[in-house]
């Protein structure tokens, strides 16, 4: 039987060694590219089960840990489906009055598959981390075949998946109720097939077509900054056509413009509905005019650098960890004489991230957008150090200086997972009381009720699940008060009691109203209009005038009002 390839070697002598033997294929089978077939399946296995039991750490808490604002977005899309309309074209958010709050967002994969659960077995948010870990592990897997078929070998594979299934963000991340796992997921995926499709293949083939183009929909639709795929495809069919291989410019079209026009398709749809425009509105408001600024003015464009270099830092503070942050550093550098398939793919998937970075997490600083990174360092990880091993096996040297040699790799693996955890530590964590506070008023308020929230984020509302307003009380104006009454609210919820106290005009104006005994510390005022004092108006104008006058702080304090402590009903 021919000698199979040995781990790190050219990927020229591994594609040749792992052909069928002429003489006998059931030998053959038996090996994974240098690696008996069964070692292959148990290590793919013991890496996922790793994950699984890193990612399970928390998975009961409520949805106020980090990003409570995403995951209490999610949660309650998800509740709504399940209770109000099960249409995953019509996801609804708890904010912005009585239903239907209807919101233009990616495609809601992840919470309609948690709805599903829901109906079936009642309504449980760890159903929704379930679904998210799910396709984080299903990431774990797709790479380490990724990077066994990207460097031909079983051990740049498994080191693939192992340092996606232990890196911080992608642990923490990984269970959160938020679509990024699915997007991720599907990322990855449609990257494989399509290399499998674009690099391996000597003909085009249907099949192969309708596989990376269903997979990058998925993805564009999972949540669109996945069009950073664009530019590793880019890479690759530049490489398809510098080997002389056919593609029709039907296949390549399809690839490029199907995906991209159902996303465009599915946005158009939700937002002529949407009452909340997200996606566009973060893009036309903020993205793209911070990016015009940049290129307008040497000192925005400046700012901009540092911005993306703060961008950037978030990788080894929270999402890689620094010595995995570094290990990628080096990786890199170390590409071009590493051997793989498709360094084109390599190299465009790193440039799609760090543009994306630059246009979009300069302006929206939140480390889980560089997620798409993660399983990138994953790869060029596994296929460095998988080449590092393939080198000190064939060094002429002692056996124990090889030896010696190769425990670097297994140190800087405990190292990562050392760091799996400590690195977002601080992201478990949640505030007990609010839990409880929220809670109870689910209880206590009456079923119905519309409430105005004096708290900027959708998680507490969550859980109080009443819809309405949450909203910031330092900037929630009477007037803002008035509109939302007029629309139903009959609670004002003051969770951030100073700073809506600080908020003298607002304070004042809600003095016409009782107090209802609720949860320390946040008062609640009964805002309906038939409860309000007869004396209010009067009241609140009269605060107005000494306010014009300058002696708006001594009025309050003559009566009174709006101190830090709460006032009797």
């Amino acid at each position: 039987m021919r000698r199979v390839a040995t781990d790190g070697g050219s990927g020229a002598e591994a594609e040749r060694s792992d052909a069928p033997d002429a003489r006998s294929k059931r030998p053959q089978q038996r090996y994974v590219v240098g690696m008996p077939r069964y070692y292959w399946i148990f290590g793919v296995v013991a890496i996922a089960l790793l994950g699984l039991a890193l990612r399970l750490h928390g998975i009961h808490n409520p949805l106020l840990d980090h990003p409570g604002w995403r995951q209490g977005d999610t949660g309650a899309i998800a509740r709504n489906f399940a209770r109000l309309q099960f249409d995953i074209m019509r996801p609804q958010t708890m904010y912005d009055g009585p239903p239907p709050n209807y919101v233009e967002l990616e495609l809601q994969i992840v919470p309609f598959i948690a709805a599903i659960l829901y109906k079936i077995f009642g309504i449980h948010e760890v159903f929704g981390r379930l679904v998210s870990i799910a396709f984080s592990l299903g990431t774990v897997v797709a790479l380490a075949y990724f990077g066994r078929w990207l460097f031909t070998s079983a051990i740049a594979g498994l080191l693939a998946g192992f340092f996606y299934a232990v890196f911080p963000g992608s642990v923490y991340y990984g269970r959160t109720f938020m679509p990024d796992a699915a997007m991720v997921f599907f990322l990855t995926a449609a990257l494989y097939a399509c290399a499998r499709y674009l690099i391996e293949s000597t003909r085009i083939l249907t099949r192969g077509l309708a596989l990376s183009t269903v997979l990058l929909t998925l993805a564009y639709l999972a949540k669109p900054v996945a069009v950073l795929a664009l530019a590793p495809l880019g890479g690759m069919l530049w490489q398809r056509l510098r080997r002389r291989r056919a593609l029709p410019l039907v296949s390549g079209g399809i690839l490029i413009v199907v995906p991209l026009l159902v996303l465009w398709l599915y946005d158009r749809r939700v937002a002529a509905y949407a009452e909340w425009h997200w996606a566009s509105g973060i893009t036309r408001l903020h993205v793209m005019p911070a990016l015009m600024t940049a290129f307008e003015h040497a000192g925005a464009f400046a700012a901009k650098a540092s911005q993306f270099a703060a961008a950037l830092g978030m990788l080894p503070d929270t999402m890689l960890g620094r010595i995995a942050f570094a290990i990628t550093i080096a990786s890199l550098v170390a590409l071009p004489w590493i051997d793989a398939r498709s360094k084109a793919l390599l190299w465009g998937w790193l440039v799609g991230g760090l543009v994306y970075a630059y246009v979009v997490v300069t302006v929206e600083r939140v480390d889980y957008y560089l997620y798409p990174l993660l399983p990138l360092c994953a790869l060029v990880m596994g296929g460095a150090l998988a080449r590092y091993l393939g080198g000190v096996s064939r060094a002429d040297a002692a056996p124990p200086a090889r030896y010696a040699l190769m425990i670097l790799v297994p140190a800087i693996a405990i190292a990562v997972l050392a760091q799996s955890r400590s690195a977002v530590a601080a992201y478990y964590r949640y505030d007990k009381q609010v839990y409880r506070n929220a809670v109870a008023l689910n209880a206590d308020l009456s079923k119905d009720a519309i409430v105005v929230i004096g708290h900027y984020g959708p998680n507490v509302q969550y859980y109080i699940d009443r819809f309405g307003w949450e909203e910031d009380p330092a900037v929630w104006t009477p007037y803002d008060e008035e509109s939302a009454i007029r629309k139903g609210a009959r609670y004002f919820i003051s969770i951030e009691d100073r700073r809506m106290r600080a908020n003298r005009d607002l304070c004042v104006w809600l003095q016409r109203f009782p107090l209802q005994a609720g949860v320390e510390p946040w008062p609640i005022y009964r805002t309906d209009p038939a409860l309000a004092s007869s004396g209010g108006d009067a009241l609140w104008r009269a605060f107005r005038r000494a306010e014009r006058a300058g002696a708006g702080a001594a009025f309050l304090q003559r009566r009174g009002l709006c101190g830090l402590t709460t006032r009797s009903p």
